[in-house]
């Protein structure tokens, strides 16, 4: 009986699920994202492939999972009602945020409010110093009169956050002991558990986001695993999490900070993968799907991480000088930059008379006109119809049929008409719109962060990336287009590709010189110990442990720190120079300079990342997808703008890219439509991907979105 491990994630239209077998063969499928409960769509998904394909639950053996819940909580602020005790005269902490803004020229800007109210933010009179120690003891009854008080307000959750408790946590230590014997079923997140190191506002913030979103996490698993239990699923759950790792549901449970951003994640690590196999160091992923379109870097086979994020403030264009609306977490993530563009984003007409599209989203419900669901403004989706770019009867192998009628209808009326325009060039138009949308956020990960963007291939997947990846290549110069199998449904498949990884710090802040290498491999040898312990109780032998540490650096009387990777082994006083100097020329990588000799370095915090590799591989070389030998459509005509008008373009499946073809064709999939335009060309390499080559060089895409706009 053959085994399937299975990845499944969540999006805000669709709920993909992606089943792969022991001999390479996928099995994927998209159903309607359930918004009232998320968990009853994967279990009715997973019930529809075992009766289609004859299998049973038992023959899962694994289920990996990207979930929104978490980040839809604060973005709906619907989270738990939670109570912050902190040392007195720190109360506002959440409220004087940092001075970061990510509107500078706004004066009327707001910032969001607090995930904890005011009147439930309650101070303890305590001190203890930077270096750990005791300026003001903690008196124990002071503490049950606050969590006597945070129960009498019925508060879900508690969040304790004292100064300096990274240094010494004793003080933490005894609020948890007094709550847990005060208020046995109350949810505790403690600072020194959650984030042990120096700030006081990313302490603050990341354990509160962690108490404000944990009881709804915890009930989301449970919940789950209860109904893959009814259809016979007893397998391990694992989560992504925000930083590429996976990790179990009970520590996701009990730290699900760092889940906020599991989803995007999964394409990111999946795009990573395949990018090795077929021997690519630099490509830029490219994700789009109903609602937003992102892009991440990966440079010489690594993904690129950011150490710190903000969740719940809108969509942010990834610019580090325009941060600071949301709620910060201070966890590891992979380094996105997302905008407003997706299948479902509204267009519109604003009060200039100019063209826009999203960031608002018709989203699952009432989605898009062509549903026929109820709604009633057009979308991206819908012009694509319009330009025969979609097929109304094929959407998720033709489980959804569209209704072109009401997408034409709809765009005559709202975009057309209004512009003066034919009903395909303002399709056109939108489409254009949308693509130089989505540029922003390719560029942001690339030429503003000094990186030539046509160095790299672009690896396009989610239900709608393969339709316009092409045409943005072709805008900004990218020779290379890659859109692997299974591409609508890719980043469940990236789940498939992702290891165990836990990431442990401490704040250990001394100056470079003057701190002995026998301290610091004490402080990371606490760590090592801590994450072995976390691998072996998910069952890895030594053996199959990686340990990687990194240290957080920056000159004497800096803000902010870069992260400089330490090589294994012992450190020796010798080689803490080599340390100073690798994290110089990291300096002057970054910002273009460093500092003399003379210039003192701190170390600020250690760091370690901890991965389980598995005894064999999480996914074979090569993979297939079953279920998609149908012959393909006939041709049919689209519209590829001005230059070329209504031209009857033939329709493929991958299989028919055997041999290269010419643009322009549609190659339709289950689960994506891929857009080979005029002037470029497709085939498929050795494992399966659509290898898309563009005539570089031609800026019509450029030039016809300026003037749609």
């Amino acid at each position: 009986m053959s085994g399937y491990r299975v990845g499944v994630d969540i999006g805000g239209t669709f709920t993909d699920i992606v089943f792969l077998g022991d001999d390479g063969a996928i099995i994927s499928k998209k159903v309607s994202s359930t918004v009232d409960n998320y968990a009853r769509a994967i279990a009715e998904g997973l019930a529809q492939v075992f009766e289609a394909a004859g299998m049973a639950g038992r023959q899962v053996a694994e289920v990996l999972h990207g979930t929104t819940v978490a980040s839809n909580a604060i973005l709906e602020h619907k989270g738990a009602r939670i109570g912050l005790i902190t040392t007195k005269g720190f109360r506002d902490v959440l409220e004087i945020r940092t001075l970061r803004m990510p509107k500078l020229y706004n004066m009327a800007y707001q910032k969001p409010q607090t995930l904890v109210e005011r009147r439930l933010r309650f101070e303890v009179d305590e001190r203890m110093n930077g270096e750990g120690e005791i300026v003001r003891p903690l008196d124990p009854a002071e503490v049950a009169r606050v969590v006597d008080r945070l129960v009498a307000e019925k508060v879900e959750a508690i969040a304790v956050c004292l100064l300096h408790s990274y240094a010494n946590p004793a003080h933490e230590r005894m609020i948890k002991e007094i709550a847990r014997k005060r208020a046995p079923d109350l949810v505790l997140s403690v600072s020194s558990d959650v984030l042990p190191e120096i700030k006081e506002y990313e302490r603050t913030s990341t354990t509160v986001i962690n108490a404000y979103v944990k009881p709804i996490v915890a009930t989301y698993l449970e919940r789950l695993i209860d109904d893959l239990k009814k259809i016979d699923v007893k397998a391990p759950l694992l989560l992504m999490q925000s930083n590429g790792g996976l990790t179990t549901a009970e520590a996701a449970a009990e730290m699900p900070m760092n889940i906020i951003e599991s989803g995007p994640a999964a394409g990111v690590v999946g795009a990573q993968a395949l990018a090795r196999q077929i021997g690519l160091s630099k490509i830029i992923s490219f994700d789009m799907g109903g609602t937003t379109a992102k892009a991440s870097l990966v440079e010489n086979g690594e993904v690129t991480r950011a150490e710190e994020y903000s969740v719940g403030g809108g969509i942010m264009i990834g610019s580090r000088l325009m941060s600071g609306a949301g709620y910060l977490l201070k966890v590891p993530a992979i380094d996105l930059a997302e905008v407003g563009a997706g299948g479902g984003s509204i267009l519109w007409i604003d009060a200039g008379g100019v063209p826009q599209v999203g960031p608002q989203s018709a989203g699952a419900l009432p989605g898009p006109v062509c549903y026929d669901l109820g709604g009633s403004e057009p979308t991206v989706t819908d012009a694509n119809i319009v330009l025969g770019y979609i097929n109304p009867e094929f959407l998720a192998g033709g489980s959804v049929r569209l209704k072109a009628d009401k997408s034409r209808a709809v765009l005559q009326e709202r975009l057309a008409g209004p512009l003066g325009l034919s009903l395909e060039r303002a399709a056109h138009g939108a489409h254009l719109i949308a693509a130089s949308n989505m540029m922003r956020a390719i560029k942001a990960v690339s030429s503003e962060r000094g990186r030539d963007p046509r160095e790299y291939a672009l690896f396009a997947f989610g239900g709608n990336g393969p339709l316009f990846a092409a045409g943005m290549a072709q805008a900004l110069g990218i020779a290379k287009v890659i859109v692997p199998p299974s591409a609508g449904v890719f980043s469940s498949f990236g789940l498939l590709y992702s290891d165990i990884e836990y990431h442990f710090s401490r704040t250990h802040r001394r100056l470079l010189r003057a701190v002995g290498a026998a301290a610091l491999n004490e402080a990371w040898g606490v760590l090592e110990e801590q994450a072995r312990k976390r691998l072996a109780a998910d069952g890895f032998r030594p053996a199959r442990m990686r340990l990687g540490r990194q240290a957080k650096l920056h000159y004497q009387g800096q803000s902010f720190e870069l992260s400089i990777a330490v090589g294994d082994g012992p450190l020796t006083d010798a080689s803490l120079p080599e340390l100073e100097e690798a994290f110089g020329q990291e300096h002057e990588r970054t910002y273009g300079h460093r500092a003399g000799k003379d210039e003192p370095v701190e170390i600020v915090s250690i760091n370690l990342v901890a991965r389980g590799i598995p005894e064999l591989p999480r996914v074979p070389d090569k993979v297939h997808v079953t279920g998609e030998d149908s012959a393909a459509p006939a041709p049919r005509q689209a519209y590829f703008g001005a230059e070329h008008g209504w031209t009857k373009t033939p329709v493929l499946r991958r299989a028919d890219l055997k041999r290269v073809h010419p643009g322009p064709c549609i190659v339709e999939e289950y689960d994506a439509t891929c857009i080979v335009p005029p002037g470029a060309a497709a085939g498929l390499d050795d494992f399966g991907n659509i290898v898309i080559n563009i005539a570089t060089g031609k800026s019509a895409p450029r030039r016809e979105a300026a003037a749609a706009a």
